[in-house]
């Protein structure tokens, strides 16, 4: 039986700042278009943790019983190294994907954008089959796309939707960089595990291209991140806050681009969550001011 610290490790705490930070840019920009709700903002906002916790499960369970997890760096996994069986980890996912799901059509019936059910179900589908089921995408090599639709895109949108009503232009380009850096996440994730998951059958877009271009991908996923915003300085100009968390790019590429391999890569994985906090904050401030 898995003790609570194990169930908070295998939960991956450090992966919640791709929940936290995409519904905070599109706070930034409700607040800057003077639509800001709180309560709607903080349903989406525990919407957005389910659904991280719930794929961070979902994929203990799928790697797990696929025995793709057997020899593997890195965080807890539960199913791999046997605190849990398969069925308490999956039990976990599902009670996950449920409770977001609750929580979004709460968001579903005050905002009575019926769609927004479409979308959602497609994020839930979307957790589960990047590793779950006979053909998961993950393995694939279509995860880092998956990760900036429902990690940018859907979030931004969507949070500042379901408090403004109303689709904004601003959210849709703000929602570039930050499903950039939850890309980033995942592309010097998948780089550390890159020469375990090929034998292992796993075929992330890591494996795909190799470790060279690989760290390229990483390492322009951070730069053009911070071009996206120097574009959007003329129209929000306070976004340029965003800007003064560049130097904690520096620590993160020079590591990935020397060439570090396996668990040296933690370090690099722990710097770019502090990357992706620093400019989710400062971002989200800049979006939220108007002049």
């Amino acid at each position: 039986m898995a003790t609570p610290g194990q169930w908070i490790a295998g939960a991956r705490p450090r992966t919640l700042v791709n929940a936290v930070v995409p519904v905070a840019a599109g706070t930034g920009v409700a607040i800057g278009e003077g639509g800001a709700n709180w309560w709607r903002a903080l349903l989406a906002l525990l919407v957005a943790l389910l659904l991280q916790i719930g794929v961070n499960y979902a994929n203990d369970y799928s790697d797990g019983v696929r025995g793709t997890d057997d020899e593997r760096v890195g965080p807890m996994r539960l199913v791999g190294s046997r605190a849990a069986t398969p069925r308490q980890v999956l039990t976990a996912a599902l009670g996950c994907f449920a409770a977001a799901a609750v929580a979004g059509l709460v968001l579903v019936i005050v905002t009575r954008a019926w769609w927004i059910l479409l979308v959602g179900a497609a994020a839930i589908a979307a957790a589960w089959y990047y590793t779950g089921g006979k053909s998961p995408y993950g393995y694939r090599a279509l995860g880092e796309l998956s990760v900036f639709v429902f990690f940018g895109v859907v979030p931004v949108v969507g949070t500042a939707y379901v408090q403004t009503e109303s689709l904004s232009w601003v959210a849709l380009a703000a929602s570039v960089p930050v499903g950039l850096l939850s890309c980033s996440m995942l592309v010097v994730n998948n780089l550390r595990d890159v020469f375990t998951d090929g034998p292992a059958g796993k075929r992330t877009l890591a494996v795909v291209l190799g470790a060279p271009r690989t760290r390229i991908l990483y390492s322009a996923a951070l730069i053009v991140s911070f071009v996206v915003v120097l574009a959007l300085i003329p129209v929000t100009p306070w976004v340029a806050l965003a800007l003064l968390s560049a130097p904690l790019a520096i620590g993160p590429i020079r590591t990935v681009m020397s060439g570090a391999t396996g668990p040296a890569l933690i370090g690099a994985l722990q710097a770019t969550a502090k990357l992706q906090m620093a400019f989710g904050l400062l971002f989200s401030v800049g979006l939220a001011i108007t002049l």
